[in-house]
């Protein structure tokens, strides 16, 4: 039988909304019960879910190494949908244990921005001790608009310097694979249609070699691509979510219109220029929620003349469904919690502050059904702070990852 655990949240944060005096019940690696009836405990304090962090390249730029060593970003060619951030990631850079010690058990982690399609999206966990069980989720690809994929031109393959010649890259790189894609399917579609005339002959074909024929005819339908190309068609399927980096309002209104055209399932990553709330308001109405950050940095780039701190403020009151990213090492993955100040200056409430890293990254990474909120049935990462935990001196006095106290104060 599982070892019970109990917890008694004097102030309870449970992804949603905020409660008091509640217990939760912990067996094995899920949370049993939430109530208010009183029982002996083993835990105390201020409860919230672990933290989720939207956007990372946590171990691939890593603590204390030269940026020369790094591995966020592949030189080879612009389009790379295969790269798995997994396989450039040391689970013994120091980033990971601090990220614990501050409640940030997960992240989505991805390539860098140097190429319009860098490489895969996962959520991973922050607490195991190497690549084997890390990866809770394969979500997406990582693509990248604006100054980023046009700054590369000293890489290898066809580098365009311009936005134009970049989006003229990506479209052309869509078009050619889906009329690619039509002919296969013409060709598939006359084969089927000859299997079933077949099967009204004299002679006609047995059901089962009819199903022999026709799965041949699909199978020789995906050979037709290689795995890149059919990668890139899960993508143009909506199969997968495209983090699309993004900073500036023009390149915004591209991704929209670049959404549009292909029926892409996206989100828009950073967005942090956005000075508008017009802006926000169409990606609210084009469906696309925004990955927000990272915020708290120095801009060190003209595309970032415009990311004020209190463009918060304004993406708080659009249209717009949004999570928030620290986009390590741009923002330090511990400091997710002291990048929801932006968001509490301008009249956020502690509960819905914490709704963002919890409940909410969960929801846009896909993963709200095991993780993200403290109730019955869900996965049981759980952090015990000492203080109300968006209070600048709080600190986690127990840490648990799916079931396992991992860390205590």
């Amino acid at each position: 039988m599982a070892k019970k655990i109990v917890i008694k949240a004097n102030v309870l944060y449970d992804g949603k909304k905020k409660d008091l005096n509640k217990y939760i019940v912990v067996e094995g690696n899920k949370v049993v019960e939430v109530s208010s009836k009183k029982q002996k405990f083993d835990f105390e304090g201020f409860v919230t879910p672990a933290f989720i962090d939207a956007h990372s390249h946590i171990g691939m730029f890593r603590d204390g190494e030269p940026m020369g060593e790094s591995e966020g970003n592949d030189i080879t060619r612009q389009f790379m949908p295969m790269n798995d951030p997994l396989n450039s990631i040391y689970f013994d850079d120091r980033a990971f244990k601090d990220a614990v010690d501050f409640g940030v058990l997960y992240s989505c982690v991805v390539p860098g921005s140097g190429n319009l399609l860098g490489g895969r999206a996962k959520v991973i966990r922050h607490f195991v001790d190497n690549v084997k069980d890390a990866e809770i989720k394969d979500y997406g690809y990582k693509m990248a608009l604006g100054f980023n994929p046009r700054s590369t031109t000293d890489w290898k393959g066809d580098r365009p310097n311009t936005r134009m010649g970049v989006y003229s890259m990506l479209e052309e790189k869509f078009d050619k694979l889906l009329i690619k894609k039509e002919k296969a399917e013409i060709t598939r579609d006359k084969k089927i249609y000859e299997i079933n005339k077949k099967s009204k002959c004299k002679e006609k074909l047995s059901a089962k070699e009819m199903a022999f024929q026709k799965k041949q005819a699909e199978r020789e339908f995906v050979l037709e691509f290689d795995p890149e190309e059919l990668a890139i068609l899960d993508l143009l399927a909506g199969k997968k979510t495209a983090k699309i980096h993004v900073h500036k309002e023009d390149d915004v209104l591209y991704l929209i219109k670049l959404v549009k055209k292909y029926k892409l399932k996206a989100t828009a990553d950073h967005t942090c220029d956005v000075f508008h709330k017009e802006i926000y308001d169409e990606l609210g109405k084009a469906g696309i929620p925004v990955i927000f950050g990272p915020l708290g940095g120095v801009g060190g780039k003209i595309e970032l003349a415009h990311a004020y701190y209190q463009n918060a403020s304004l993406l708080m009151k659009s249209k717009a469904t949004f999570g928030l990213m620290t986009d390590h090492p741009v923002i330090w993955t511990p400091n997710l919690r002291e990048s929801l100040k932006y968001f509490l200056i301008h009249g956020m409430t502690d509960e819905e502050a914490i709704s963002v890293i919890t409940y909410k990254n969960a929801k846009l990474l896909e993963i709200d059904d095991i993780l993200g909120t403290v109730e019955k049935g869900k996965t049981a990462s759980i952090i015990v702070w000492d203080k109300e935990p968006l209070n600048l001196a709080a600190f986690p006095t127990m840490v648990m990852a799916e079931g396992k106290v991992i860390r205590k104060r």
